[in-house]
């Protein structure tokens, strides 16, 4: 069944593109969602007379693509999960969790649109992920996967761990610079008869 997209549908197609698809897939979902409508002559008509509109569109997507690339590729994802000793992770990193970080970044992304390699991330390290733009048009993020242990490590070597008797010369040296207070004998007062 030819149907005509109203607007971009994901591995489908773009607004305005005639496309090939099954007519349970149109009848069921495309249709009735508004994302595409029947290919005969009067729907062929209407889009022909906004052709113009739908190119300028198309234009402007490419060129926020071209900005999203630059901006995604400037960009380091590092995600602090659980890990045992090994380096593997207890669990996996996948694509919903890069979305929630670049969402924290202030960059919205769909996930389905973020490519890891083979699916999941389990091991501790550094990879590049695909992002899908607008067309054709890809970008590389570099997604950096940490243990949550590291942090306190090197927070804990940040700190110089005094010895003990370093810390009682310290105590020593206060209570000698301290000023000893001394009491001053108030005044009796005076009787009054």
């Amino acid at each position: 069944m030819k149907v005509i997209l109203n607007q971009d549908v994901y591995n489908l197609g773009e607004e305005g593109d005639v496309c090939e698809v099954t007519s349970g897939y149109a009848r069921n979902y495309l249709i009735p969602q508004g994302l595409a409508a029947l290919h005969n002559k009067q729907n062929v008509a209407i889009f022909q007379s906004r052709k113009a509109a739908i190119e300028k569109r198309k234009e402007e997507k490419r060129k926020a693509s071209l900005s999203l690339k630059e901006q995604i590729e400037n960009t380091e994802v590092i995600l602090k999960v659980p890990s045992g000793n090994n380096g593997k992770l207890f669990g996996s990193v996948t694509n919903a969790h890069v979305a929630e970080e670049l969402k924290v970044l202030g960059i919205t992304l769909e996930r389905k649109k973020i490519e890891l390699p083979e699916h999941s991330l389990k091991m501790l390290g550094t990879y590049t992920a695909k992002i899908k733009l607008y067309g054709n048009e890809t970008a590389d993020l570099k997604v950096t996967v940490k243990s949550d242990k590291e942090e306190t490590v090197t927070s804990a070597e940040k700190k110089p761990v005094k010895k003990v008797e370093e810390v009682e010369e310290v105590k020593e040296a206060e209570k000698e610079e301290q000023p000893v207070e001394t009491e001053v004998p108030s005044e009796p007062a005076e009787e009054q008869e």
